[in-house]
């Protein structure tokens, strides 16, 4: 079976890798910092070091998970890309990949990036309205993953790099406005909105859409980072001015900690429309984000190695997670029942 490189074992690494391994797929998974749940399980080839260095020293093609904090994941991309290999990539980045297209073709090699839940699965779901209804009228993304009970604090805990919420908060949120790309405050457009399980939440804008922006044909478009209100608050007010020390330490995660993750992806034509909520409580000691962002990426990683690129409906070059066909998103979606993740599917008139 194919050996797959995991670059980047925080949580939703570990999540991915243990996942893979008890696929039986051969793994190397390689941080500064290995978990003692991979570096104990003798099953797992375990290289505590640089990532840079060490896809520099492959000799041809492999099967790259890119699972880096989004600041140093990018710089490793022309490395991934020059070595021909095929990449599942979850770096979240500012910088965009898909300027390495023509680089990827020429060393044939196939990227997928954005590969978690959003962006990710809700990219999947939006090409999926869109091959349904036609041309949108509206598609609206709301996802977060938050405490299930706020708290007198930030109510808040980040599964995965704080860094990476930090950048979601400061960088501007690019939307579609009457088919018009307008970039906007990150944070702007609050309002409430009802979540199961909660008295209500509070959702506003950041950079989700990313590649959807050029991809999905809509009037109006945009994504919305869902969070307990008091966090929202307590950031407005004094999030630009504390440390960034401080905000790490404060919003680390809390595995004794209930918390759940919540997406709901809305899509309506002229006359019909398309919604999916995905909820998940996580399970067996997995957070939830860890979960549903983590099977995303370890479908097509396994998809990638047992079936290979060209059964996802890729090619050669560089792709957002919306170029997958329809039987790879049957499948992460099948892969979301068997562990219980709930999806609800909803599909009713627009008139």
């Amino acid at each position: 079976m194919t050996t797959i490189v995991a670059l980047g074992c925080g949580l939703v690494g570990e999540f991915v890798v243990q996942r893979l391994v008890d696929d039986g797929h051969s793994v190397v998974a390689v941080d500064l910092n290995l978990p003692n749940s991979i570096k104990n399980n003798p099953s797992i080839i375990s290289i505590e070091g640089d990532a840079k260095k060490y896809i520099q020293s492959l000799q041809g093609d492999e099967i790259i998970i890119n699972m880096l904090p989004g600041r140093i994941g990018h710089g490793i991309r022309n490395s991934l890309v020059t070595g021909g290999h095929n990449i599942v990539d979850l770096a979240f980045t500012a910088e965009d990949p898909q300027q390495l297209d023509v680089l990827a073709k020429e060393h044939g090699s196939t990227m997928i990036w954005d590969i978690g839940i959003a962006p990710g699965l809700s990219n999947m779901l939006l090409a999926h309205a869109q091959r349904e209804l036609g041309f949108l009228e509206k598609a609206t993304i709301h996802v977060g993953g938050n405490p299930t009970e706020p708290d007198n604090e930030w109510s808040y805990m980040a599964p995965f790099s704080p860094s990476d919420v930090i950048e979601e908060y400061t960088r501007p949120a690019r939307i579609l406005r009457d088919q018009t790309v307008v970039e906007v405050p990150a944070l702007t457009e609050r309002h409430q909105i009802d979540v199961e399980g909660t008295d209500g939440m509070e959702a506003f804008l950041t950079d989700g859409l990313r590649s959807v922006l050029d991809t999905i044909n809509a009037k109006d478009m945009a994504e919305y980072t869902v969070r307990w209100p008091q966090h929202i608050d307590r950031w407005i007010a004094e999030g630009h001015s504390t440390p960034e020390e401080e905000l790490l330490k404060a919003w680390k995660y809390d595995s004794q900690r209930e918390e759940f993750t919540w997406m709901n992806v809305s899509c309506e034509s002229k006359t019909d429309s398309k919604q999916w909520i995905v909820t998940d409580y996580g399970k067996d000691g997995d957070g939830s984000m860890a979960r549903t962002t983590g099977l995303v990426t370890y479908a097509l990683a396994s998809r990638f190695a047992t079936l290979g690129t060209e059964a996802c409906g890729l090619a050669p070059g560089i792709h957002p997670p919306e170029h997958v066909n329809e039987e790879t998103l049957k499948a992460v979606l099948n892969i979301f029942q068997l562990h219980d993740v709930k999806v609800t599917h909803t599909i009713g008139s627009s008139q």
